[in-house]
């Protein structure tokens, strides 16, 4: 039997993998609910932490680096302004573009929203003993792989009538 090949008794691995995104989507509404009392949502900290990382971006950038489109890119940096945690400024050499950068608060926010986050999984993950663990390290880098050599999947041929 190849690697890839089901046991009789075995799970079906699309009904494993269902409930797998069901369990991530869980966790991830967990956590975002969990940083949403520290005032930022998981989105907003990953948008805070693209600026930390790689200091002032266009909007455009920061749409494309997080795979959002640009309108929400724009929402959501229009609140993180308000809030002041973020500055926008007009590109000197292109007045059409929006530059974005973090702020001291912004910076402070970012890393109690972190923090908040951080706790958020330690909970969720906490239930796992160390082996556990391990096993589920081990077995997210397998899926990753598979998902990195996996080819966009297409939709199966249409019989001509």
């Amino acid at each position: 039997m190849s690697e890839r090949e089901t046991p009789l008794n075995s799970p079906d691995p699309a009904d494993v993998g269902l409930r797998f995104l069901t369990v991530a989507h869980q966790a991830r509404s967990a956590v975002d609910q969990h940083m949403a009392t520290a005032g930022l949502s998981l989105s907003r900290t990953k948008l805070l932490q693209l600026l930390a990382r790689h200091g002032a971006m266009h909007q455009s950038e920061l749409a494309e680096a997080l795979g959002r489109a640009p309108r929400s890119v724009t929402q959501t940096v229009e609140a993180l302004e308000r809030l002041r945690l973020i500055t926008r400024a007009t590109d000197p050499t292109d007045r059409r573009r929006k530059t974005v950068d973090l702020t001291d608060k912004g910076r402070s926010a970012l890393a109690a929203g972190e923090q908040t986050g951080r706790q958020a999984l330690r909970h969720v993950f906490g239930a796992l003993d160390a082996g556990q663990l391990t096993d589920l390290e081990t077995l997210l880098a397998r899926t990753r792989v598979s998902l990195d050599d996996s080819v966009t999947p297409r939709p199966p041929a249409l019989d001509s009538p």
